[in-house]
């Protein structure tokens, strides 16, 4: 009986040690990216929570895709001079071939250690064309942190691995 009880609270333990992601594609790539075109993206609005604004994480969403695309692109930039659709129509097509606009659609801190409630993100990636101003992928992807963080993870952590997940197949 004591076996089979520290079998299920190893389990529980063991299960809650693992971050989770999904992802959901809104319009597959319509074809693989060219890794010898530029990449250029803007820097998302800061995300939020309720009434709580999270300072920088349009700033650390924008960086964690930018690292991204660097292993995978010939140059990959962030741009802080424009947002949104208007960059496509200022882009210079002699150094990018791509335009990413990320979205934050949800930033969600917790202290999960005592609350129980996971850190949470939702980010929405649309790939454009420089040259045909055409959406070429648009896709989500969320993170739920892990139960057992011990006051060390935050919504930003949980954007590594997605992203660099659905970078690398926009390539493959």
């Amino acid at each position: 009986m004591i076996k089979c009880i520290l079998v299920v609270l190893s389990l529980s333990l063991i299960s809650g040690c693992a971050s989770t992601y999904k992802h959901s594609e809104f319009q597959a790539p319509t074809s693989k990216l060219d890794s010898t075109k530029g990449i250029l993206i803007s820097t998302p609005k800061n995300g939020w929570y309720g009434n709580t604004q999270y300072r920088n994480s349009g700033r650390m969403t924008a960086n964690a895709i930018k690292a991204a695309f660097s292993k995978n692109a010939k140059k990959a930039d962030v741009t802080r001079d424009c947002k949104g659709d208007e960059c496509l129509s200022s882009i210079d097509i002699g150094k990018y071939g791509y335009y990413v606009k990320p979205i934050i659609l949800h930033w969600e801190d917790r202290a999960t250690e005592w609350s129980g409630k996971p850190d949470r993100v939702e980010i929405q990636m649309v790939v454009f064309d420089v040259l045909t101003k055409g959406e070429l992928a648009n896709s989500s992807y969320t993170g739920t942190s892990k139960w057992a963080t011990f006051g060390g993870d935050h919504p930003q952590d949980l954007l590594h691995d997605p992203t660099n997940e659905y970078v690398s197949s926009l390539y493959r």
